[in-house]
């Protein structure tokens, strides 16, 4: 089971076991290559963001919540990269700095890398940072000290910017209902910033998580899209947990500087999915599309021998009398060759090609990279372009995919590589 199910308000009975063969493919492994292999219990799980020279950003988590660091990945000569550390959580400010990044990091036109941690701060449940580089390295500043009460806490998701350079982003617990926020930043004078609670969701069942576990994307006329882990009507095919099975929200701008919440969908289970960790991707005509960590028609178990499915590539679609409709595009199964368990966000291609990564399954148990592929006929199909070992070339990969100017895709894994803490890759598709 990947790493992010050690969280406190997961069951530790979560643990999928899954039959696979363990077969090479060295066709693929040649478009696959590891840019940089950690050292040092790094553990990298966080989505990679590019700024404007073709340096790569990302944080590493580590084990603890007093561990974590954001790194960046410069090219040179040869294809090769250099990484270099520009800060490490806790280890300087007894954790006030925050710990745990999860999130990633965005880059403003400054160059300057904003972030979240689900750890540290003055209460230990979070911040909101900033990075700026200087002549002397790079300095932190907390923009926001989580406390737990209405202004959320814990939040695992990263943040993104409006036009107005205000940001915005998620947490998995705390608000007024104590199950998650989506919340917006904005910069003031004296170099202060001012949260303010968009909107508080009301948690499933109690002590477990029911927030959102990732951020939250806008659409051309300013909504917000994201996902719940949990909430919504829940069902019996859901984990063991027994909490709801989860949600695809839109936060609307309405009068007042008031947003209103909208649930376009609520899973299920089996066979429409549960529990969404990752975010969404919306195309051109306003669909939306995401990943669920359980559900669907595969057989994954939990540790009680229930079936609750190894999670789905799904559609969401508006119609015109303002309800959604949901299309499972895709359920990942355990056979030895397709993956399971998706983490991560969608990324599109240029042609709307949909590129992800599962956190297991594969001929070579560790993980893969999917393509989904729309023909003119409606019909999605799902292709594994890359199967995960647990070697040099990573395994588990937990974060999403982006493209590179020449089209080719970067991302991370959590484990494997030279020194098995993880790795960065790029894949040409």
């Amino acid at each position: 089971m990947p790493r992010r199910s050690t969280l406190t308000s997961f069951p530790a009975a979560l643990a999928v076991v899954l039959g696979v063969l363990t077969i090479a493919t060295p066709s693929l492994a040649q478009r696959e290559q590891v840019l940089y292999s950690f050292d040092g219990s790094y553990l990298p799980d966080s989505n990679l963001v590019f700024d404007q020279s073709g340096n790569l950003y990302g944080t590493s988590s580590g084990a603890l919540c007093s561990t974590g660091s954001v790194f960046e990945l410069m090219p040179g000569q040869g294809d090769k990269w250099t990484e270099q550390e520009l800060y490490a959580f806790c280890l300087q400010n007894n954790c006030q700095d925050g710990g745990w990044p999860q999130g990633g990091v965005i880059v403003d036109t400054a160059g300057n890398l904003y972030g979240t941690t689900v750890c540290g701060g003055s209460q230990d449940i979070g911040v909101v940072f900033e990075l700026t580089r200087g002549k002397e390295g790079w300095t932190e500043k907390v923009l926001h000290n989580f406390g737990g009460g209405t202004d959320g806490a814990d939040p695992y998701g990263g943040v993104i910017f409006d036009a107005a350079g205000n940001l915005y982003g998620t947490t998995s617990a705390g608000g007024a209902y104590k199950g998650g926020t989506v919340f917006e930043l904005s910069p003031g004078t004296n170099g202060t910033w001012t949260e303010k609670v968009l909107h508080s969701f009301v948690p499933g069942h109690t002590g477990y998580v029911s927030g959102p576990l990732s951020g939250v994307v806008f659409d051309t006329v300013g909504n917000l899209y994201g996902t719940t882990y949990g909430g919504g009507l829940g069902s019996d095919n859901c984990d063991p947990t027994e909490a709801s099975c989860g949600r695809v929200f839109e936060l609307s701008p309405g009068a007042n500087g008031k947003w209103n919440e909208k649930t376009l969908h609520q899973f299920r289970g089996l066979p429409d999915g549960a529990n969404p960790w990752a975010g969404v991707t919306l195309d051109k005509t306003g669909n939306v599309y995401g990943t669920t960590y359980w559900g669907g028609t595969g057989q994954c178990h939990d540790g009680y021998g229930k079936v609750i499915g190894c999670g789905v590539v799904f559609r969401l679609s508006p119609s015109q009398n303002g309800k959604w409709s949901e299309t499972v595009l895709h359920s990942f199964v355990v056979n030895g060759f397709d993956g399971s368990n998706p983490f991560a966000k969608l990324t599109s291609s240029s042609s709307g090609n949909l590129y992800g990564t599962t956190s297991g399954g594969g001929t070579r148990a560790g993980g893969t990279i999917f393509k989904m592929t729309r023909y003119p006929d409606g019909v999605w199909t799902e292709s594994v372009i890359y199967n995960f070992g647990r070697d040099g070339d990573g395994s588990d990969p937990e974060a999403g995919l982006i493209f590179g100017v020449t089209g080719k895709l970067y991302g991370t894994t959590g484990f494997g590589g030279e020194y098995a803490d993880g790795t960065v890759f790029e894949f040409a598709p």
